[in-house]
């Protein structure tokens, strides 16, 4: 099946910013999304490297403030 990578891409993004644990400067999300997907927004430079043993990923200071903005977007 084709589909738009960008768009599922955004709607990951939102829905990572509902998971995001810590604070605004170390916020964390569980990395239980598609691995194609996350490696995106790891290339894009949202995510710290989803490939890492740990079960989580860091969202960068954009990737934060685009995953918010994207929630209440699609979400509120």
């Amino acid at each position: 099946m084709e589909y738009d990578k960008d768009n599922v891409d955004e709607m990951t993004l939102a829905l990572l910013d509902l998971g995001t644990t810590g604070d605004k400067r170390g916020a964390r999300a569980w990395k239980t999304f598609d691995g194609d997907t996350m490696d995106r927004l790891h290339e894009k430079g949202f995510i710290s490297d989803p490939k890492r043993a740990a079960k989580s990923v860091v969202l960068s200071e954009e990737g934060q403030r685009r995953s918010e903005e994207l929630f209440r977007k699609y979400f509120t």
